[in-house]
């Protein structure tokens, strides 16, 4: 009988042993930062009453925009109108910045959930091992040296109730380690998204900083050209019908792109996409501008020369798309420590947010585009590039397709699900901001036609 308990006793380690070498291999925290976007922390319900003050007040410039824009163009209105717009954008910033730094609040929290979790991983690992050791211990011991001992027989027994004991704990033990290794599973995930959101919300943040750089641009622009005379305005807006020609020859300025292309060479790349699959040449055109825009800002990353920190190995998602990139390089006989993809977006103090790597002009990730290259392959009858303005028109036109972007009335949800993968209507400043580009790119192909 004893010789059975002490076999059984013997299995059940070795079991166990081979349980913890699964139970201890536990998720990857190396890629955890923080976001430090804005300093402090922001009390829920006073972020709440501001975000509503902050939306109330950007409704109310929306609302004097289109009576502005209904108007008499005249310089005047046009100088209210660019000012109102550059107020109404001043708020967005204000409000995204509000955001992020709840998002950062969000992310600490989060971030502080694990290290707690992994330390009770620790202490429980610990109990384990020392558990294990005694169960050796007690199983190393020989009949005869343990019926020796003070209590004979019963004592003996009671050493085997023990061991019984042990058994039992430790088979709670690794429960418990069950249970934590699922919870730190979870809350790794809801790192990855809220640092997904951070990072869209930045971009957010850029693309309104940007346009208002522009339209205080546009406006001192204006001023200087008119020196602030309604006669030489109306003389600009009549020059400006006839300037065909002009728009045709202007750089269309994408990123990614190793050659210029003219705008008259862009309309006609996106009518050939839109003609394949339906989306709207002026919407397509405006979904590559507003990504090279995002471009502009984060696609300097694994260029030749650029230092180690921004090669694709440290900036990529390394199960996700590092793979892939590597695929889609080989694939076209490139190298891929020196074809340039996007850097990822970084906080204030230069932490990183989430992951960089996305592709040329339609700034595909490479996970993403695998997805549609070969769709797009099939089409043009050659290997598809991410990198070749034709094929990004295309691949983005069939993404876009697939999101219901044939139907103009859809176009701002198929722009929204292209930019964050939803509709959520924190990052609406890209959307609204695809179709007023959009409706600007129709009035200058209307022009050329």
């Amino acid at each position: 009988m004893v010789s059975k308990i002490k076999r059984s006793q013997k299995i059940l380690a070795f079991a166990l042993i081979l349980a913890l070498a699964n139970l201890f291999s536990l998720p990857n925290q190396g890629n955890a930062e923080t976001v430090n976007a804005l300093a402090g922390t922001v009390d829920k319900a006073q972020l709440e009453r501001e975000l509503q003050a902050l939306e109330k007040q950007i409704a109310d410039y929306e609302a004097q925009l289109s009576t502005t824009r209904s108007e008499k163009n005249t310089l005047a209105a046009k100088v209210k109108e660019l000012k109102t717009e550059q107020s109404k954008l001043s708020l967005q910033i204000r409000s995204t910045n509000l955001m992020i730094g709840d998002l950062e609040e969000q992310i600490d929290t989060t971030q502080n959930s694990i290290s707690d979790l992994e330390k009770k991983i620790d202490s429980i690992k610990s109990q384990i091992s020392g558990t294990i050791i005694s169960i050796y211990e007690q199983d190393n011991k020989s009949i005869v040296s343990a019926l020796a001992n003070d209590g004979g027989l019963s004592g003996f027994f009671r050493e085997v109730d023990n061991n019984q004991q042990l058994s039992r704990s430790l088979s709670l033990s690794l429960e418990q380690i069950k249970v934590y290794k699922t919870d730190l599973e979870d809350k790794t995930v809801q790192l990855e998204d809220k640092q997904q959101d951070a990072r869209d919300l930045l971009a957010i943040k850029a693309l309104q900083q940007q346009d208002l750089g522009g339209k205080l641009s546009e406006q001192n622009s204006l001023l200087s050209e008119t020196q602030g005379k309604e006669s030489q305005y109306a003389s600009l807006v009549a020059a400006n019908k006839q300037r065909a020609t002009q728009i045709r020859n202007q750089i269309y300025d994408v990123v990614g792109v190793s050659k210029e292309i003219t705008f008259g060479e862009a309309v006609e790349m996106a009518k050939s996409a839109s003609d394949l699959t339906g989306v709207r040449a002026a919407f397509l055109l405006a979904i590559l501008t507003q990504e090279s825009n995002l471009g502009k800002n984060v696609g300097t990353c694994n260029r030749a020369g650029d230092p180690p920190e921004k090669s694709y190995t440290e900036i990529m998602h390394p199960t996700r798309d590092i793979p892939k990139f590597l695929e889609i390089t080989s694939d076209l006989g490139l190298d891929p420590n020196t074809t340039p993809v996007s850097c990822p977006m970084r906080g204030k103090n230069g932490a990183r947010i989430g992951w960089g790597g996305a592709m040329g002009p339609a700034q595909f990730i490479p996970s993403t585009w695998m997805g549609y290259k070969d769709k797009v392959a099939a089409i043009t009858g050659k290997s598809a590039n991410p990198w070749d303005i034709k094929d990004a028109f295309l691949a983005a036109a069939v993404k876009l397709k697939a999101s219901g972007a044939a139907d103009k009335n859809k176009e701002w949800a198929a722009a929204m699900v292209y930019f964050s993968g939803s509709t959520n209507k924190r990052y609406r400043f890209y959307g609204d901001n695809v179709v007023a580009t959009a409706n600007k790119y129709q009035a200058s192909i209307d022009a050329l036609n």
